[in-house]
């Protein structure tokens, strides 16, 4: 058997209909049903029980179809890594990124221009565990750098720092001149909050509840950016990684520590532990780890 039955049985099976399959592999269905007929014999065995309305896999056929899918996307991945090997290797690297780290990531890029100065990067906002799951495992960034602690046997996640979480107010607001607030100062102030699937909304709401305190939310936004401008026009509050708050931003605003266990946060580096990553993008996840190391 060759990988192109593999296709075309697949194909018959997701379908559950020869024509519906032929279309979609742009062949007859006479060709279609030759092809799952000369696989069988191939195999020694039917593969399909076949009535006037409806396919149905034998057992034999469900084992073929179960490994089948296997062999095919390890063939997917093998190609994409072959590719890279052979000409992306040390010309392209895709990394999954969050708005906090946008002081620190070019510091440590810098560093690594130095020995791979060819090397293109690809900067896109992965934000939520579902999303840096999906886009690690259908090979579309090689590493990704999330402040959500992610649990799955098929990732490789290593911890870069601990950073707190920390208040926002407007130069002239009168909780400024506190040396550290609580989180009853900040109860009763209108509140910028990041939208729904932020790590960092969920750990606010989780502060506030574990305060026995009401938050006070007159802004969902979905960029620090933005929270960071309404709290300079005096529209509101909010809580921010105190990483974010570095260079210009900081001489805009004030920030204040929050006496809260709760409002602290690690940040990782997340990567695919099978994938096979040429040398240069190893040697980046290691210089990044090594850029951290050396500040601790």
């Amino acid at each position: 058997m060759d990988l192109k039955q593999l296709q075309y049985f697949i194909a018959v099976i997701e379908h559950m209909n020869y024509s519906k399959a032929a279309e979609k592999l742009h062949i007859s269905q006479p060709s279609l049903s030759n092809a799952i007929k000369k696989l069988e014999q191939e195999v020694g065995s039917s593969l399909l029980e076949r009535n006037t309305r409806n396919l149905h896999l034998t057992e034999a056929g469900q084992l073929l179809y179960e490994r089948a899918k296997v062999i095919l996307k390890n063939m997917e991945v093998l190609k994409i890594e072959m590719d890279e090997v052979i000409v992306h290797g040390t010309s392209d690297l895709t990394i999954g990124v969050m708005e906090s780290i946008k002081h620190w990531l070019p510091k440590a890029i810098v560093e690594y221009k130095k020995v791979y100065p060819q090397m293109k990067f690809h900067l896109v906002d992965i934000l939520g565990s579902k999303r840096v799951k999906k886009s690690l495992k259908s090979y579309k960034t090689h590493v990704i750098i999330t402040n959500q602690l992610i649990d799955d046997e098929e990732l490789e996640v290593k911890c870069l720092y601990e950073e707190r979480l920390v208040a926002v107010l407007p130069l002239n607001h009168p909780l400024a001149e506190k040396e550290v607030l609580s989180i009853s100062d900040l109860g009763n102030e209108p509140f910028i909050i990041s939208t729904d699937g932020f790590q960092t909304r969920q750990d606010i709401l989780k502060a506030f509840e574990n305060a026995g305190q009401e938050i006070n939310v007159q802004f969902e936004i979905e960029r620090f950016e933005t929270a960071v401008s309404l709290v300079r026009e005096n529209l509101g509050i909010t809580i921010l990684p105190e990483n974010y708050l570095q260079g210009p931003t900081a001489k805009t605003i004030v920030q204040k520590e929050i006496d809260c266990p709760h409002l602290q946060r690690n940040v990782y580096l997340v990567y695919l532990k099978n994938r096979h990553l040429p040398f240069a993008i190893r040697q980046f996840i290691e210089g990044v780890m090594q850029y951290f190391a050396s500040k601790t």
